[in-house]
């Protein structure tokens, strides 16, 4: 990793909406930042595709990438399901000249920011409250009632992290929670920030 590359990380507990700011922000300026696309040893839904949405890889060649330290961050999210950092992925993106835009998991998040904290801007987005999290994820209508639990036991434990990142942003409001990142972005990167259909340009 050189001087001049730099990591950008969206992260949050499941359901407080950091996929959204993500999709928000790669549109916004996609000459300048690329989806980081993470490893997962879970099945694809019928709507994901392999190496676009996840790279998505069997158990035991996910554990072989770990031993062979392929990896800049990974975590057992739930039991049995292992999602991960590759560093060829980081690579693959500077070497396009572009930034990536991670959007993963809190713990992944801060083993990130230990290993680059002068090249890295983590944004942590917060649910308004843990009540409206688990309305969110009931309304998905994707959860059992056990899942719906452990999610939301987790989303209360990642909050207790939230003060280990750069900037927090309240998503009580998805486009002013959008804003809030993308001028933390385009802060962070040197960006005048731009109206839409008007290219991205470097701040003097």
């Amino acid at each position: 990793m050189s001087e001049t590359n730099k990591i950008i990380i969206i992260t949050a507990p499941s359901g407080a909406g950091k996929s959204s700011i993500t999709r928000y922000l790669l549109g916004k300026y996609p000459d300048n930042l690329a989806f980081s696309v993470s490893a997962a040893t879970r099945n694809s839904r019928h709507y994901e595709k392999d190496g676009v949405d996840y790279y998505f890889i069997g158990l035991e060649n996910f554990k072989q990438k770990i031993q062979h330290n392929e990896f800049v961050e990974w975590e057992m999210v739930y039991e049995g399901k292992y999602y991960g950092t590759l560093k060829s992925e980081l690579e693959r993106i500077w070497q396009a000249g572009k930034t990536p835009l991670l959007d993963i998991e809190v713990k992944g998040a801060i083993h990130i920011q230990e290993q680059y904290p002068q090249s890295t801007l983590a944004l942590f987005i917060e649910p308004p409250s843990v009540d409206e999290l688990r309305s969110r994820l009931e309304k998905r209508g994707t959860e059992t009632t056990e899942s719906l639990m452990a999610r939301v036991n987790k989303a209360s434990y990642e909050l207790s992290f939230k003060h280990h990142f750069d900037q927090i942003i309240v998503n009580d409001n998805l486009d002013k929670a959008c804003l809030e990142a993308e001028k933390a972005v385009t802060g962070f990167l040197g960006l005048r920030m731009r109206q839409p259909g008007t290219p991205a340009t470097k701040a003097d």
